[in-house]
């Protein structure tokens, strides 16, 4: 019988194409990438950016905390990431009298470094390609079950022989082209990282919400860490013994700026995108997902960001959470947007007739392609009833009304059946102590207020407990319920929880208002999730021969695999744009424009220091001024980037740091699903500002005396 095609064939020979778009694979640079990377004025080998043999770039780039990308600029492991990035580490360590969110944080020595409990940075070790070893036996006319089931053994055993091979280390196996590759990523994890530096809100978050995803854009977003190791360099728990890491590769980093038309890469772990997606699922998502998520996050945000601005207090709480839920609200908004702008779906039908037109044309009907879209479409249509109700679930009452954390705990514990549950109690505590650190119950209490009401009108199925309990005992009056859900709850209280677990039985919470709307809300949970997944099996197996024969039709075409939080490397130039007739985009902004935009009517978000101020007053940019006596502060690229790759370095054709990438820009909000090299760029921190703001804001240059830096006009 016929084996599965193996994409790596498609993929090494589809190197012909020249395109800025691409999240591409390490290993695959010299095949595909350093030619047309050469023309643009790269000056490195395929083999200083990733080798197998020797340290290389890829060495120096790092996943920091879940979400984030990070690079090492020291031989001492001093890291860049963004400030965003590093928020809720800063957050942590905040505190009314320590207010590092506003006023920032800087340590004059490495014995004033401060630890962030649970912070872990990843190196990527080796990077396989194991696509053989996991569906080289699967038949090629394999039905999903079987697929899964053959790779998923095939995935056990390489993970376990490279966990032997490669002792202490993480495994992962994951998917590429909807399961046509697999890489195999041999991480090594780093539990001791320190926070060194942070610039207060006002800088690193300058503009807040209102400049989010937009250009001209003037913030200074960095944030300064430090990887710790054990005597032998390797990784270990926060220890006052630990030293810091020793790196065999990290970045230099360039003071000469960048100028449009530069070539410009940048590497890092984007985390997702949906560049495959077909019409049916652009479909769903603006009908139903996006405005799902864009109603309650902003009727949620709403109530936050009223009690944050009343209180210094609870602006620290909130902070970080604010901002999590924000930055996807407001991308939400962009991508929507974006795609009924620029004619996706359209476009999407068009890919997708052209690829049926293919199909019953020059396949057998037994190798699956000529009905993979009516796959993914009925697996969309079947999936997107209990989709949505699981989504208001999570947004609504999981992530919303914050009181169900705890009580969830409970109940899980209770359906168990022993205290054990729980494990360690005093790990517990030392858990849930951390998380009331950052709990307000007057605030969830007008946020649940807001979500049960809303929940109510807009869910079609909703939880049980709105007929059994706020209609029955209360006539439907959900403030009414609200209220005394949260003066009877005990889960309100840090001080009655802790009581709680120190002499725990059941019947001490039996009446616990909060355990009959635990429970409703996680059994309609997992009500849906089995109706929900009956179709993912249909749409993986649609996907999979859909992405297999794209590549097929095409295989000149150079294809890169959708993100998902793997190391890639994209490249392009440093470019301006036009958003609209008339209009056009400069490639930089300056901190003329930090000046331009203050204002004092709005303070959480355009703020300038006092200090800033004054080094503008006095133009002493130093050596980190541009030719024209400037000091920038962004620039933008056309690289092709997405959440994750925050964070990551920008660097030029020699490989050196030139800035930090944050965000993309408004107008091309759909790039996800897809790109559009007109309008798309990457919005990066120029490295210039971040050693300015280090230098003469902070008065820290002793961190700049372990870098190295080079070109412009060296020294401090």
């Amino acid at each position: 019988m016929k084996k599965l095609l193996l994409l790596v064939v498609t993929v090494s020979i589809s190197f012909s194409a020249v395109a800025d778009e691409g999240m591409w694979m390490l290993p695959y640079l010299q095949k595909m990438n350093i030619r047309t990377m050469k023309q643009r004025g790269c000056k490195l080998s395929a083999e200083d950016i990733y080798s197998l043999e020797k340290s290389s770039l890829k060495d120096a780039v790092v996943i920091f905390g879940g979400g984030c990308t990070g690079e090492i600029v020291s031989p001492e492991g001093l890291l860049f990431t963004n400030h965003h990035c590093g928020y809720g580490s800063i957050q942590e360590l905040s505190s009314v009298e320590h207010d590092y969110l506003k006023h920032g944080f800087w340590a004059m020595s490495q014995a004033e470094e401060l630890p962030v409990p649970g912070l872990e940075v990843r190196f990527i070790r080796k990077i396989a390609d194991v696509t053989a070893d996991v569906i080289g036996n699967v038949p090629s006319i394999a039905g999903q079950r079987e697929y899964d089931s053959i790779t998923r053994v095939n995935i056990g055993i390489i993970e376990a022989r490279l966990g032997q091979e490669n002792p202490g280390m993480e495994v992962d196996v994951e998917t590429f082209f909807a399961g046509n590759q697999y890489f195999a990523f041999v991480k090594e994890v780093y539990r001791d990282v320190r926070l060194v530096g942070a610039p207060p809100s006002s800088v690193g978050k300058f503009g807040g919400d209102t400049d989010n995803w937009m250009w001209p854009r003037h913030t200074g977003d960095f944030s300064i860490f430090r990887v710790y190791a054990d005597a032998d360099n390797r990784p270990a728990d926060y220890s006052r013994e630990n030293k810091p890491y020793r790196a065999e590769k990290f970045l230099k980093v360039s003071l000469d700026g960048v100028e449009e038309n530069d070539f410009a890469m940048i590497m890092g772990f984007p985390g997702s995108t949906q560049r495959y997606a077909t019409s049916y699922e652009i479909d769903n998502m603006l009908r139903v997902s996006n405005p799902q998520r864009i109603f309650i996050r902003g009727e949620r945000q709403a109530i936050l960001w009223e009690d944050m601005s009343a209180s210094d207090k609870v602006r620290i709480q909130y902070a970080s959470k604010y901002a999590r839920s924000s930055n996807y609200w407001k991308n939400s908004i962009g991508m929507s947007r974006g795609i009924e702008k620029l004619n996706v779906k359209e476009r999407k039908q068009e890919q997708e007739a052209a690829f049926q037109a293919w199909a019953e044309a020059y396949t057998l009907p037994e190798e699956g392609y000529m009905d993979a879209l009516s796959k993914i479409q009925t697996a969309i249509e079947g999936m997107s009833g209990p989709a949505a109700t699981l989504q208001y679930l999570t947004e609504a009452f999981l992530n919303g009304v914050e009181l169900l954390t705890p009580a969830l705990a409970f109940v899980r514990m209770q359906d168990g059946g022993v205290r054990e549950s729980f494990g360690d109690v005093a790990a517990v505590k030392r858990r849930l102590g951390a998380w009331y650190k950052d709990y307000n119950a007057p605030t969830d209490r007008k946020v649940a207020k807001r979500m049960l009401r809303i929940a109510r009108e807009q869910m079609t199925t909703r939880p049980s407990f709105y007929e059994e309990v706020v209609d029955k005992d209360f006539g439907g009056d959900i403030d009414a319920y609200v209220n005394c859900l949260y003066d009877r709850s005990v889960f309100a209280s840090e001080e009655q929880v802790m009581a709680l677990l120190d002499d725990y039985s059941p019947e001490k919470i039996a009446d616990d208002p909060a355990l009959p709307l635990a429970r409703s809300v996680l059994a309609l949970y997992r009500e849906l999730q089995p109706k929900r997944r009956e179709f993912v099996s249909l749409y993986e197996e649609g996907m999979r021969k859909y992405e297999a024969g794209l590549m097929m039709r095409q295989p000149e075409r150079a294809w890169a695999p959708d993100a998902n939080f793997t190391i890639r490397l994209t490249y392009g130039r440093v470019l301006p744009y036009d958003p609209a007739d008339g209009v056009r985009y400069n490639h930089y902004t300056t901190l003329k424009g930090v000046m331009e935009k203050e204002d004092p009517s709005n303070p959480m978000e355009f703020t300038v220091p006092g200090r800033l101020k004054e080094l503008y007053a006095a133009r002493d940019f130093g050596c980190y001024a541009n030719k024209n006596g400037e000091l920038p502060t962004c620039f933008l690229a056309d690289c092709d980037i997405t959440g994750g790759n925050s964070g990551s370095p920008v660097l030029n054709g020699r490989g050196e740091l030139v800035g930090l990438a944050f965000d993309g820009n408004w107008e091309a909000m759909s790039g996800d699903v897809a790109f559009e090299p007109e309008l798309q760029r990457t919005i990066a921190v120029d490295v210039r500002y971040v050693l300015f703001i280090i230098d003469k804001f902070a008065g820290a240059g002793w961190l700049l005396d372990e870098m190295q830096l080079v070109g412009g006009k060296k020294g401090k």
